[in-house]
């Protein structure tokens, strides 16, 4: 079984938005709701300044603190690795987001349960395809792999990736080069 990760490289991301649109048209989300945000930075003086764009979203983190806080079981950790969420069985509490240290799951009012990134697991890569967001990105800043099984681009860049926060000590299986 294939344990899936997902590799950002912010120097190639431009902030477009596109892996953001995608992702909404892919899971069929309103207009106010997102699994992926956007941390921008600016550091330096002009004419000497660097301005960063950040793409966050589920960490799919290893030791993921959202999956022992659901009184329910709706959020769950997937043979692959992938952090769900099984909407039949969500009640909508929240306690998953307040757990999530990277803030990046959504409550969808109008159907009165969390939602967060799924990596497109039981539609693309089902059927053999990438996530939307690594298909869509414009600049080619996001790959998608299995860690057990690294290949081509994704596994030459596995060895510079780092998670976003390893202070929190989640194990991400969402990494970035920085």
């Amino acid at each position: 079984m294939p344990r899936y990760a997902m590799i950002i490289d912010v120097k190639k991301c431009i902030g477009c938005f596109a892996c953001q649109v995608a992702c909404q048209t892919q899971n069929e989300l309103p207009p106010e709701n997102a699994l992926i945000r956007f941390e921008d930075k600016e550091e330096g003086k002009y004419p000497n300044v660097k301005y960063t764009v950040l793409p966050v979203q589920c960490q799919h983190c290893q030791d993921a603190p959202c999956v022992p806080v659901c009184p329910t079981t709706a959020s769950y950790k997937h043979e692959t690795g992938v952090t769900l969420v099984d909407k039949n069985k969500c009640m909508g509490c929240r306690r998953c987001i307040a757990a999530c240290p990277y803030n990046v799951r959504t409550h969808i009012a109008s159907e009165g349960v969390v939602q967060g990134c799924t990596l497109c697991l039981m539609t693309e890569v089902a059927k053999g395809h990438e996530p939307v967001c690594v298909q869509t990105c414009l600049t080619k800043a996001r790959f998608f792999g299995d860690l057990d099984n690294p290949q081509g681009e994704f596994a030459k860049l596995l060895p510079k990736a780092r998670p976003l926060r390893p202070d929190f000590g989640t194990k991400p299986t969402l990494l970035y080069i920085l």
